[in-house]
């Protein structure tokens, strides 16, 4: 039975694409996504997204007969199941025959929760290199006096990057920032006229926000507030705070730090209150906006090799990239002349 004993998790989403359609399995994960639906038939359907520290695969309860299944957990739950694996145009899916809400302290959080596979103290290391590389007085003790607060730095080792899109795990908030350090060195390098600390300060703050904006205790989701303000206004609070506790803060360059943050996203419609209008903001913007699309083509292509994709064939659509098709160049260039 579903109830029975044992609450140990050794089977993986990873693990999934390779199980045939007729082994059955009991295993706990995080239900990412939750959405009732209508089959051609007109017959209720749940349609979920169930994850774990490996990864995610959508999930299918067909059998509604218990509206309780239904009422008896929620987005951000975890969860015990029982089923197959099933393949619905090419992909893999999780056809769901059992289903209960965990009870608590009955499975380890870290099986279910994505994380970094990078070390954080080494990641944290090389973010107070380059603090502690600037030349700009000012911009370091700004730096400094934003993460000496205990609850933000912890926070800030700890977030994803984002709920579902890129860098969505315990720590990818950091690994994105270390990420976007070494390419906006190289950037600022090659071209003189940007401002080196200025743009890695915009680097360090640009998403402080994410901080307070997510929430990662059971699964990753939007805080209250977050929903309310959005990450680009809380961060503009918290670096405003600093400032203020920092004595004679050159008022410009409170201006520019702000304009970083106010105008990362690079377009209004993306949710910036304003277009990037320095030279900082827009190289910040790019180097962001490629870090994002990078990662998420990394993933895809993870994801087709879990799936059993053949080397040379095109992935799924990647809805971050306007739901093209990507190919993995490199694979590719294995299979033939």
């Amino acid at each position: 039975m579903l109830y029975a004993a044992g609450s140990m998790k050794d089977i993986y989403v990873n693990d999934l694409a390779g199980f045939d359609e007729s082994r059955q399995f009991d295993s706990f994960f995080l239900v990412l996504a939750k959405q009732q639906r209508m089959t051609r038939q007109n017959k209720p359907y749940l349609s979920l997204v169930l994850g774990d520290k490996t990864g995610q695969m959508e999930a299918r309860v067909w059998e509604m007969n218990d509206p309780r299944i239904s009422r008896d957990f929620e987005r951000g739950d975890t969860v015990k199941i029982r089923g197959c694996v099933s393949r619905f145009d090419e992909r893999c899916q999780i056809k769901v025959d059992q289903l209960r809400k965990t009870q608590p302290g009955e499975v380890d959080k870290g099986d279910l929760l994505p994380s970094t596979a990078h070390d954080i103290d080494e990641l944290w290391a090389q973010l107070q290199a380059v603090i502690g590389s600037m030349t700009n007085p000012d911009l370091q003790r700004l730096l400094q006096a934003v993460l000496a607060e205990p609850e933000i730095a912890q926070a800030y080792r700890e977030a994803p990057a984002a709920r579902q899109l890129h860098h969505a795990w315990l720590g990818g908030l950091l690994e994105h920032v270390v990420s976007l350090l070494g390419l906006a060195e190289r950037v600022a390098a090659h071209y003189p006229i940007l401002d080196r600390d200025l743009l890695l300060t915009g680097v360090i703050l640009h998403d402080i926000g994410k901080t307070r904006e997510l929430s990662w205790g059971t699964g990753f989701d939007y805080t209250v507030e977050g929903v309310l303000l959005g990450h680009i206004q809380m961060g503009v609070d918290m670096v405003e705070k600093a400032v203020a506790s920092l004595p004679a803060f050159p008022e410009r360059l409170r201006t520019l730090v702000l304009h970083l943050i106010l105008s990362h996203h690079g377009k209004l419609e993306f949710g910036s209150p304003k277009l990037p209008m320095i030279p900082e903001a827009l190289a910040l913007n790019f180097v962001d906006d490629f870090d994002a699309k990078m990662m998420a083509v990394a993933q895809e292509f993870e994801k087709s090799a879990r799936e059993g994709r053949a080397a040379d064939e095109l992935t799924g659509k990647v809805w971050s990239l306007d739901n093209r098709q990507m190919l993995n160049t490199k694979e590719w260039l294995k299979g033939g002349a």
